[in-house]
């Protein structure tokens, strides 16, 4: 199974209720594993690798299920899906246009977000979730946000080019100052109404960052015990070469 590293601003509120759970899930992880070596006391080199094989597969299952809490990126993964259930999102969804998904940058018509350091996210946490996962989260975001997106593309066509970006638009391209500053001057600014419009488009967006800090919050609670798909070692994402894959979903 393929798995994609997912880049994810965060505070540090979250972060630190993650790697806390994710500590004492490795502690009853390490308590269960002691009782269950007890079995290799006294036993030939035969039997004890028979019962190691018994342990290794007890211990994948009770991950899978959610018994066993495994590694941090386990707890997330369990917990974003989830937070997709819980939302409703958890569906076939079809796949979005090409490059929708893979255009860089911020999703078209979210508000400017909030950047590192002071006043913005604190943290960044690289996530690995399963292939099938992390594809469900991004074009989950993407359809459910769709309508939103296009009714603020049609506002921006009305109200998006204000004058200070037509000023800096002309600056660029080297139109006279003066023309500039008429093309400013003319170009009507967005009334109250529009803005407040603007703003509940905005809130109807949802994004991939969105869902990953959600399910972050959530696998920093006690018990998370939704099942995913068995995998005990995840890896990063491999391209059709074999390789793996260097590039991280920032969100």
């Amino acid at each position: 199974m393929a798995w994609v590293n997912i880049l994810v601003a965060l505070d540090s509120g979250p972060l630190r209720r993650l790697e806390k759970q994710a500590e004492h899930e490795r502690a009853r992880e390490k308590e269960w594993l002691a009782e269950q070596r007890e079995q290799l006391l006294d036993l030939s080199r035969r039997e004890a690798s028979a019962v190691r094989r018994k342990i290794r597969a007890e211990l994948a299952a009770k991950r899978t299920s959610g018994e066993l809490g495994g590694s941090r990126d386990l707890l997330v993964a369990r917990a974003v899906q989830e937070e997709l259930r819980t939302r409703d999102l958890d569906r076939n969804w079809p796949e979005p246009p090409e490059g929708e998904l893979s255009a860089p940058g911020r999703r078209w018509g979210t508000p400017p977000s909030r950047a590192m350091g002071e006043g913005g996210y604190e943290e960044r946490l690289a996530v690995k979730l399963p292939h099938a996962l992390a594809e469900t989260v991004r074009r989950a975001a993407y359809w459910t946000s769709k309508d939103a997106v296009e009714a603020l593309q049609e506002w921006d066509d009305r109200w998006g080019r204000s004058g200070e970006v037509v000023l800096r638009d002309a600056a660029r391209d080297g139109v006279p100052g003066q023309l500039a500053l008429l093309a400013a001057a003319m170009r009507p600014s967005a009334p109250q109404a529009a803005l407040e419009a603007r703003d509940r488009l905005r809130a109807q967006v949802l994004t991939t960052g969105d869902l990953m800090r959600a399910a972050i919050d959530r696998a920093g609670r006690d018990g998370q015990q939704t099942e995913i798909p068995a995998q005990t070692s995840p890896q990063p994402a491999v391209t059709e070469a074999g390789e793996a894959d260097p590039t991280d979903i920032a969100v």
